[in-house]
């Protein structure tokens, strides 16, 4: 019996580590043993430490209750006070007498059963959670898996997980408790995971890569829901867990906030806090304020968890307080940085807003160093406190500052040309983005203006450089383009001394030509080779954009660029190929067309155009580019506006190849090995080939089949048909000057058709009348004397003179080639005779073995005569043989034979 009382107080004692339906259990079961409570005591809420005390039959009542109350006044106590609780319990136990319980109250409602012992045994190991921990342990699970899984990039764990993390927080949404931190944590993390996975999407398998896509949707419509927190949190990491992990029910007292707010004032250095969720600040109250903030925002510049727009605003609040030169110059050098700094990975090129920011800040900072000559921002500054306000003096007359105006003018300027190459050149989008290319051109010519204000030479160095940046954006337009792009700059770059000293024009009006020459020729006296190079390259080009053939070439072969290029950088090496591209494009549009041929051939021969003039990706059959290969390759590539026609390039190059090929090959007289020899454009020479394959011809679809039709025509003297396929190419319209190169096409069609025209029938006449020659060809007689007397000269028509008193060309048929026919038959004249001589050879070889065996046979003093014999026969069969050439062949051939068959008989018989 003393045992079973002693497990009933223990089994009662330990249920207070169970859940809360063991201690309702528990709770109605002493009840229901123990004598009548006090109403003020049978609440259900109370402790079952009062309760056992009451029914083991308790004396010290007043006791209980006042323990019950300081009970009920604490319901969230902590450990200690359940184990102080459970010492007290011990106590009672032993001063009370046992209580006998009844046989059947095991079977009533909570009463403890016998092997009770045992389970609180086995339960005293086991830590008991509240429901609240139990829930944000799980979601520190998923957030923890999802972490992990991220190692490996396993997107298809992260993707159930996460799925589970949203289902966990709401539900845990519908509840007073809030939602864990580490759920914003995750959300914040996962955007840098998913930029990371991208990179390496290609080595994914399709599962994964297919969980990937879906974690990118369901990763923006959760942080949409949750936009507001995580903000915070991306805000202050720590202090939002830290707040998290506050009771929500410990709100701070009024003693407290008027603490806080006294050490804010204590420690606010010159500034007054407004709010946190304003996160703006007033104007310092001293200059001192300003320099250790901006220490404080550069200190945490580039960390982990810093939020950049937080940054900005602060920079923004300092620059609209600053006062002094030398403290806007600190602060707008800061805050540009700040703008400039974005994550590659996420993004490919800096955002417009921030674009936009930054490029105005230089351009204030610019206007206020030109206007402030005393303050200076070099690379290389003397070691100065950063603390302290700095002034011009005696001692220091120009305040030099830590910083470097060419590097942010050449980080603006290249992120403008990312943002045209990762813009698609059809949309609104790129022509809106590309009206910003006369704010960076501005900002460019300030910073030339302000160092042509200073003479050392970092600077000069730096002029050099932001005077190619100039040179880069206007080297490659129209001169309509050009003008614009220079109306559009303020007054002070009439200040540059470059412009003013060189490109300068007798009449005052703006010359494209001029200012580029003006720019070219200082930047040929830099040291920098690279940057004379370009120069050079620049100039070429822009001479051959404006149809000065000569001067352009002259320039590219004196050069000698073309032995030095291929040790320069890509870039350059693609301006070479764009700079020989252009040249050849000025001489088909000036009629030179074995010049823009030749030109054009070394480009086309490799089959890779678009690399060349990095206008695109080329595919390659049997090389497969890494992704860092391939990342690179389009980070080199131009701009849509900057590019090169490719189809008007080919049609060039075709047509050229065209004009010079069909003479050619009437002139062979399709001669297979003299073709050969004689190859203009061997790219030319295959599509003719595939297109003469072809059984059925249907009307030109595309470039291609214009070409090749129009070069059938012209084969076949319908030179009329040719000059309308070749006009009917809508690529022409690209060209300035549409008209005048149509015309000079059709001219040249009727001067390589007059050409075809000679060469093909020239084996068939005598004379050919010069007027007839210029009706049938469009041409005046002028022209076409000047063909045929070039043809003459050049002795491509073999043994032809110019008769200028009849009007006829006289051309000599014993001199002329012969016929394809006429080559056949003689080559197979020339066989059969080859296989006669060596039928009689071999007939002589076999005779001459018979006559030796046959005199071998007789023996004797007869064989001396028989070989004498022989001889002579031998000789008078070679006689025969001979003869048979001369026409008697068959004597010849007869006497052999019947020499054959006499001499097996053992007799020599002469004939």
């Amino acid at each position: 019996m003393e045992r079973r009382v002693s497990s009933f107080f223990r089994s009662v004692s330990d249920s207070e580590s169970s859940s809360d339906e063991e201690e309702e259990l528990s709770s109605s079961g002493s009840e229901s043993e123990s004598t009548p409570a006090p109403a003020a005591s049978s609440s259900a809420t109370k402790p079952k430490r009062n309760l056992l005390k009451k029914s083991a039959g308790s004396d010290s009542s007043d006791s209980s209750d006042s323990d019950s109350d300081s009970d009920s006044d604490s319901d969230a106590s902590d450990k200690d006070s359940d184990d102080d609780d459970s010492d007290d319990d011990d106590k009672d136990k032993k001063a009370k007498p046992e209580v006998k319980k009844p046989a059947g109250s095991r079977f009533l409602k909570g009463a403890a059963s016998e092997d009770s012992s045992d389970e609180s045994d086995d339960e005293k190991g086991k830590v008991v959670k509240s429901a609240k921990s139990k829930r944000v342990d799980e979601v520190d699970a998923c957030v923890k898996t999802i972490e992990n899984a991220g190692k490996i990039n396993d997107w298809v764990s992260i993707s159930n997980e996460f799925d589970k993390l949203v289902r966990l927080v709401s539900r845990q949404a519908n509840t007073s408790d809030g939602i864990p931190s580490g759920f914003y944590k995750v959300l914040s993390n996962l955007d840098e995971m998913l930029a990371s996975a991208q990179a390496n999407r290609k080595k994914m398998n399709a599962t994964n890569a297919k969980s990937l896509n879906s974690m990118k949707q369901k990763v923006k419509k959760t942080q949409r829901e949750h936009e507001t927190q995580l903000n915070k949190y991306k805000a202050d990491p720590e202090g939002f867990e830290k707040a998290a992990e506050a009771p929500a029910a410990a709100a701070p007292t009024p003693k407290a906030t008027k603490k806080a707010v006294a050490v804010a004032d204590d420690d606010d250095d010159g500034f007054e806090t407004v709010g946190a969720a304003k996160g703006k600040t007033t104007a310092p109250v001293s200059s001192e304020g300003i320099y250790k903030a901006l220490a404080q925002v550069m200190e945490q510049r580039g960390r982990k968890n810093t939020d950049r727009n937080v940054q900005i605003s602060t920079l923004e609040g300092l620059l609209n307080v600053a006062a002094s030169p030398y403290q806007k110059i600190r602060v707008i050098l800061a805050l540009i940085s700040a703008q400039l700094d974005y994550n590659p990975a996420t993004n490919t090129h800096m955002p417009l807003e921030s674009w936009s920011a930054a490029q105005k800040l230089l351009d204030t900072l610019l206007d206020l160093l030109l206007s402030e000559p005393s303050f200076s921002v070099r690379e290389t500054a003397p070691d100065y406190d950063d603390q302290v306000e700095r002034s011009p003096s005696a001692e220091e007359p120009v305040v030099i500052v830590r910083g470097s105006i060419i590097a942010l003018v050449d980080r603006l300027d290249d992120e403008f040309a990312k943002s045209l190459q990762n813009l698609d050149p059809h949309a609104g989008e790129y022509i809106d983005r590309l009206k910003d290319e006369k704010i960076i051109y501005q900002t460019i010519v300030k910073a030339q203006v302000l160092f042509e204000k200073v003479k050392e030479r970092e600077q000069i160095e730096h002029l050099d450089r932001v005077v190619m940046r100039r040179l880069e954006h206007i080297y490659c337009k129209p001169d309509v383009v050009a003008k614009a792009l220079e109306t559009s700059l303020s007054a002070i770059a009439n200040e540059s001394t470059i412009w003013q000293s060189q490109a300068s024009t007798s009449s005052g009006e703006f010359s494209a030509i001029a200012l580029v020459r003006a720019l070219c020729i200082h930047l040929y006296k830099t040291s920098n080779s690279l940057l004379r190079t370009r120069a050079m390259l620049s100039h070429i080009y822009h001479y051959a954009l404006h149809d000065d053939y000569y001067t352009a070439r002259d320039m590219l072969l004196m050069s000698h660029l073309q032995d030095t290029v291929g040790n320069a950088d890509v870039s350059t090496q693609i301006l070479y190929n764009r700079t020989v591209v252009q040249v050849g494009l000025c001489a088909f549009r000036l009629g030179l067309i074995r010049e823009a041929q030749s030109t054009l051939q070394e480009i086309f021969a490799t089959q890779r155009v678009k690399e060349l003039l990095a206008q695109g990706v080329q595919a390659q059959r049997y090389s497969v580019l890494t992704p860092e290969q391939e990342r690179a390759e389009r980070q080199r590539q131009l701009p849509f506006h900057m590019h090169i026609n490719l189809e008007l390039l080919e049609v060039a190059y075709l047509v050229s190849s065209m004009l010079l090929e069909v003479p050619l090959m009437a002139q062979c007289n399709n001669d297979a090995e003299l073709l050969k020899k004689k190859v203009v454009s061997r790219t030319f020479r295959r599509m003719l080939d595939y297109a003469n394959r072809q059984v059925f011809t249907g009307p030109p679809e595309n470039k291609r089949d214009h070409v090749m039709q129009a070069t059938k025509a012209l084969q076949s003297g319908d030179w009329q048909k040719c000059v309308d396929l070749i006009h009917s190419i809508k690529v022409w319209g690209l060209m300035p000057n549409e008209k005048a190169v149509k015309e000079m096409l059709a001219k040249k069609i009727q001067e390589e058709g007059l050409r075809t025209y000679l060469f093909t029938y020239a084996p068939h006449y005598s004379t050919l009348s010069l007027s007839h020659l210029a009706s049938t060809f469009s041409l005046s007689l002028s022209t076409v004397t000047s063909v045929v007397s070039k043809l003459i000269w050049t002795e491509e028509l073999a043994g032809a003179s110019l008769d200028q008193v009849t009007g006829v060309v006289v051309l000599n048929q014993a001199t002329t080639e012969l016929s394809h026919l006429q080559r056949l038959a003689l080559q197979l004249v020339d066989k059969a005779s080859q296989m006669a001589d060596g039928s009689e050879r071999y007939l002589d070889s076999k005779l001459q073995n018979s006559e030796q065996r046959a005199d071998g046979v007789r023996g004797g003093g007869g064989t001396t005569d028989s070989k004498e014999g022989g001889q002579q026969g031998g000789r008078e069969r070679r006689g025969g043989g001979g003869g048979g050439r001369g026409g008697s062949s068959s004597r010849g051939r007869g006497g052999a034979v019947r020499q054959f068959n006499s001499g097996s008989l053992g007799r020599t018989v002469k004939v």
